[in-house]
Formats: C-alpha cells, structure tokens, sequence
C-alpha cells in the first residue's frame, strides 16, 4: 500500500502556520449536528456528534472520530473529517470525551490520553445497533494516543476494521516538556486556560475529591503542574509521572493487530522526535512520516485556496477496507 505525501502549501510550511491556518481558514463548523446523549456505566454521560440523525435503518460504513485535548465538534480538524467522510457515503460519529460537549458531565472525573473505558462502551453500543456496518476509528492527538491503547488492549476485539492515528503525542513525558519551549507556550496556554475552565466549572466536585480550591487550580502554569494536580490523583495515578508513564501509546504500538495507520509531521510543535517509533512495528502498522504539517494542519493548496491534506487522504484510505 502507497503511503500518502503530504507537500505544505506554497509559502506556508512553518509548522506554526500549518498548525493555527485552520482556525483561521474555517471559523464555523462545516455542518449542524444531531446531538446524542450516552450514559456511561457510572452514572455520568458523554456526548455524540452525528452527521445525520442516527437510526437503527442506516446501511453505511461508520466513521468514529476521538478528538484531542479540549477539542470538540467545533474543532475545524472535527467538523471537517465527519463531513469529508459524510460526503463519501459514511455515517460520521465523534464521541466527545467526557465535559467536552455541551453539557458539563456529572461526575469529577474526566478524561485522559489512556481512558480507554468510555471509548469501549461507546464503540459496543455503535456495534450493537449497527451490527451489519463496517466502522472505523480515526482519533486526533490526545484522542490518537488513547485509541493506540484501546487498540493495543482490545487487540482482536476492537469493534473496527481499521483505523488511523493522527499527530499523536506518544511519548506523553517528552511532549508535556516540548510545550513548554518557544512559541509552543502559546498553545500551552490556550488549551491550560481551557482545562482550568472546564475544572472551575466542577470546583464543587473537585473539591470532595480532591481537595481542591479555585486558587490551587488558577496556579497552575503548567500542563505538567495541572496533570499533577488534577489529571493523574483524579483517575488513580500516582503523579503526572506515572500518568505519562502507563499511557504513552509508543510502547504498544506492536500489540495491535488491525490495520492502522499513523501520520505524524516531524516539525510537529508539540512533540519531539520522541514520539516517532525506533523499533521495528508489524506489517499491520503504516507508519507515515511527514516532514511537514505541524500539528494537525497538513494544509496544503495554497492561501488563496487551502485544502485539508488528512480530509482527502483519511478517507480514501479507509475506503479500502469497507
């Protein structure tokens, strides 16, 4: 299989362009979506984006999208790979992981880069009513470090056919200090003054469980600083240490089975050469690395007319395997 050759738009390989360019280019989602609630088994709920109102008569291939830290159907990487896929004849579906939808959810708990739980009462729910449909997986930076650990724990299992890995931050240690160097403090801090909001929000909760007060939340500089404060004691982590420790998908890339395929820039801001793979990977894994792209951009075109490189690629890809 031909592995795709991401060439950035004239004039804008900066990794920085590439990565902020689509907040620029597509300020509104592409489409409305049909809104879904799902309990979860705890009492607490996440929620479904849909590109059609979902029934049981559907007879399409699935589209299943995990987005990234803090992201949401509003993300332009979002709305724009559920209608790529929409407009190939798939159903598109993004499960937002728990308090990134509408609706702050209930509980204190919230999600991380190796909560692979709701991820596997989502999917079981989707195979259960569409049991006759092909479905695949594509998950987005934090969201493609968790499905590496799904796919890797549930092996033969996993409910999909195959799947894709994008910009995702494996080695969770390296990149937690990476965003901490140059320009990539910005993005640190738009997506911490985001984590502390959403925390605010459940300061009630987080309090019980943890102690917490708005002031230990608001002094929080770092994401190291919050993961250790809130991310790791929150879902049974030691330290922020440990968190990064058992949840960075890179080790287990060799354990999973199903057809996958993994894009990363290489002048990707946020991550090291860390999280590129040094050890030989099964024939199963189609490592595709980029010179370019940044972080979720691979945009390519040119300024006048940008196009989204992974909203043509992904979906051909995955079409081979419906």
């Amino acid at each position: 299989m031909t592995k795709p050759s991401f060439i950035a738009a004239k004039g804008l390989r900066n990794p920085h362009l590439q990565t902020l360019l689509p907040r620029i280019v597509r300020r509104r989602p592409l489409f409305t979506p049909h809104w879904e609630t799902l309990e979860t088994p705890d009492g607490d709920f996440v929620e479904l984006a849909w590109s059609e109102q979902p029934n049981n008569e559907l007879n399409k291939p699935i589209f299943v999208l995990f987005h990234g830290l803090e992201g949401s159907f509003s993300s332009p990487y979002a709305n724009g790979l559920m209608h790529a896929f929409a407009q190939q004849g798939w159903l598109s579906v993004m499960m937002h992981f728990r308090g990134c939808g509408p609706t702050p959810n209930r509980l204190a708990r919230s999600y991380h880069s190796g909560e692979i739980g709701d991820a596997r009462h989502f999917l079981t729910m989707l195979d259960e009513r569409y049991p006759n449909s092909n479905k695949v997986a594509v998950g987005i930076s934090l969201g493609g470090n968790m499905l590496v650990n799904y796919l890797a724990h549930y092996q033969d299992d996993t409910k999909l056919t195959a799947a894709s890995v994008v910009s995702a931050p494996l080695d969770l240690a390296a990149c937690s200090q990476r965003i901490e160097q140059g320009f990539s403090k910005v993005y640190r801090n738009y997506l911490l003054t985001s984590m502390k909001k959403n925390s605010l929000k459940k300061i009630t909760l987080l309090n019980n469980e943890l102690g917490l007060t708005p002031e230990k939340i608001n002094s929080t500089r770092k994401l190291y600083q919050f993961d250790d404060l809130i991310t790791a004691p929150l879902h049974g982590f030691r330290n922020a240490n440990d968190y990064y420790q058992q949840c960075s998908g890179l080790a287990r890339l060799s354990e999973i089975t199903i057809p996958t395929q993994i894009i990363h820039a290489k002048d990707d801001p946020f991550m090291t050469d860390a999280v590129i793979p040094k050890q030989p990977l099964p024939e199963n894994i189609h490592y595709c690395l980029q010179q370019h792209g940044g972080h979720v951009g691979f945009v390519t075109g040119s300024l006048k007319q940008p196009q989204f490189w992974l909203e043509q690629i992904l979906p051909e890809w995955h079409q081979s395997f419906t």
